[in-house]
């Protein structure tokens, strides 16, 4: 039972190492993009694509007048506690936002607007009117007018407002509302609107190329989503709304169908760490997705396109962490971009606890193993009995092994076998041991380790979360490697103070198993390799109680003669029945042979 144990175990890891690698989002690019992390400053960025740069399409043949406008191309930031934007007034785009509670492998803060993308890409918030490409590569070239130079945050509702028009009778306007003041500086409401002559034009909103903030350098066992498009709500096909639900289209889906239509709490671009989503709530929409490839072609982009009425109403859009309180705040429904799995019911009651604790540690790493120590408290009936289960194999062991002698020879299809599962089960219930008991407990702490692996894979908090010393970054493997060795040793010794029911020659072969875990625990999240120390730990510990609670283990032995009287009591007797006898020679022969018999059986009895 106890090889069956770590064998699920280990099998158990070998899944999720291959779903990640055969169903799951490829890996991440070996070495980072250059300009994709860089912090953008006010001046525009030198990459593939420039804000200033004039747009694809040729603005009109017919010259008109600015109305309202700029004569220069200039950027205004927006400063705040968690956040900074750049906006630029050519076609009053986004061209940065920078998350400054977060770094990227430079040490910068994490950039989520891309700009190592081709040059015709549109940046986050470009106005497009629908069937009219010459309006909308107008309004992308035009110099806006800003309400202000730059802005920044102190706490209160702030908002930039963007307007043109000019003598043809087109006039533009946006507004950007800054919500810090209700604690969501994460969260910013937009509104636009295009009329020309006084007639207002349909409008949806461009959101460009989009995630940053993804990792260049991950290991095999570092779960890394890459980006791609995320919805939830009710999708309408044909003319019937679906059930709620939430839809991931991958980059390499979006050939095949890449327009989604119906009424949806929130729509986007995610990738591991970070969310970019609209949140349209109740307002019919329909979105169309696009895969774009980056300049290095090492990973795939993902562009989406909103419809959705965005006139005095505003359209709440959220760029920044998938922490699952912040994206509470903003939404309830919104928790939904995170993908933690079929274990969820797991994962967030796990997640919620720890950063519970982290409220009184203020340390992730001591987070982890306090919430550990509760996980093993309260499996600690579990064990008991598992241990206290394979005390009991280990004492039967002797007399389960006879048994299996005597029927050594014989073949699986032999019917005597199922004579020799029968001795068996009565052994089992003459001493009161149950099989199962001793591996189904242990099993039961399986989806305990996985959900603890995908919450330590998934949640922002533990991004470059330290702990103490050479570990600085939780999420990641141990540079050092001193965790996973650790680890494996506390396997060895849990190992050898488990009882074990096996022969020695499968004893040694688990002796492997330490081994082939701590080579896979070399590339796993160091948070995750604290917590399995954590538990060896106590495992241990538990395992020395219990055997002090039940002191040595009980050896039964075999009896030479009852096992040979066994033995005879399962081989059929054969008896030879002489003929009646026809002299006496016979007859004295045949008593004769009685009383050698009756002797040999009074020597038996004795």
């Amino acid at each position: 039972m106890e090889r069956r144990v770590l064998l699920a175990v280990f099998l158990s890891f070998l899944v999720l190492v291959a779903y990640q690698s055969l169903v799951g989002p490829p890996p991440a690019p070996e070495s980072p993009v250059a300009d994709a992390e860089a912090p953008v400053s006010p001046t525009p960025p030198t990459a593939a694509r420039s804000p200033t740069a004039a747009p694809a399409v040729a603005s009109p043949a017919i010259a008109v007048e600015v109305a309202v406008g700029e004569t220069t191309v200039r950027d205004i930031a927006v400063e705040g506690a968690s956040v900074r934007a750049v906006f630029t007034n050519r076609g009053a785009k986004l061209v940065s936002w920078e998350l400054l509670d977060y770094t990227d492998d430079a040490g910068s803060p994490v950039e989520l607007v891309p700009a190592d993308v081709a040059p015709d890409q549109a940046w986050p918030f470009t106005l497009n009117i629908p069937g009219d490409a010459e309006t909308t590569a107008h309004l992308d070239g035009a110099l806006f007018q800003a309400s202000t130079s730059g802005l920044r945050l102190t706490g209160d509702e702030a908002s930039l407002t963007f307007e043109y028009a000019d003598s043809s009778g087109l006039r533009a306007e946006k507004v950007f509302t800054f919500l810090s003041t209700a604690g969501q500086p994460y969260v910013v409401d937009f509104t636009a609107t295009v009329t020309r002559n006084g007639n207002a034009l349909p409008v949806s909103v461009q959101w460009g190329p989009a995630l940053g903030g993804v990792r260049a350098d991950t290991s095999m066992l570092v779960f890394q989503q890459l980006p791609a498009g995320v919805l939830y709500g009710r999708e309408l096909e044909g003319e019937q709304y679906q059930e709620t639900d939430i839809l991931r289209p991958q980059p390499g889906d979006l050939a095949e169908r890449s327009r989604y239509e119906g009424q949806f709490s929130f729509v986007g671009v995610d990738n591991h760490y970070f969310l970019a989503a609209a949140l349209p709530g109740e307002r019919p929409s329909h979105v169309d997705f696009r895969a774009i490839s980056t300049a290095a072609d090492e990973h795939d982009l993902v562009a989406f396109d909103l419809s959705v009425d965005v006139g005095t109403d505003p359209l709440p859009v959220f760029l920044g962490p998938k922490d699952f309180d912040v994206l509470g705040a903003v939404d309830p429904d919104l928790v939904r971009a995170i993908d933690f799995g079929f274990l969820s019911v797991l994962v967030v009651p796990l997640h919620r606890t720890l950063k519970w604790i982290y409220g009184f540690l203020g340390n992730y790493g001591w987070s982890i193993i306090a919430l550990t120590a509760l996980i093993n408290i309260v499996i600690f009936p579990l064990r008991h009995k598992s241990v206290t289960s394979m005390r009991k194999m280990q004492e039967v062991q002797p007399e389960m092994k006879a048994i299996q002698d005597r029927y050594a020879g014989l073949k699986a299809t032999d019917p005597a076998k199922q004579k020799m599962n029968k001795e068996v089960m009565e052994l089992y219930g003459k001493h009161g041991v149950n099989p199962v008991s001793g591996c189904l407990p242990m099993l039961l702490t399986m989806p305990i380790l996985i959900a603890f692996y995908r919450l330590l894979s998934m949640a922002v908090e533990l991004r470059g979360a330290p702990f103490m010393g050479w570990i600085t970054d939780l999420s990641v493997q141990d540079p050092l490697y001193v965790t996973p060795v650790l680890m494996g040793a506390s396997m060895v010794l849990q190992q050898r103070l488990t009882p074990s029911a096996a022969d020695p020659m499968q004893q040694k072969v688990m002796m492997l198993m330490p081994v082939m875990f701590t080579v896979m625990f070399l590339w796993a999240p160091s948070g995750l390799v604290i917590y399995w120390f954590t538990s060896n730990l106590f495992g241990i510990s538990q395992q020395v109680i219990t055997n002090r609670l039940a002191g040595p283990p009980r050896t039964r032995q075999v009896r030479p003669a009852a096992e040979r009287q066994t033995r005879q009591a399962a081989t059929p007797e054969v008896v030879d029945v002489d003929p009646v006898p026809d002299s006496g020679n016979d007859s004295r022969s045949s008593r004769g042979s009685r009383k050698r018999s009756g002797r040999g059986s009074r020597r038996g009895r004795r």
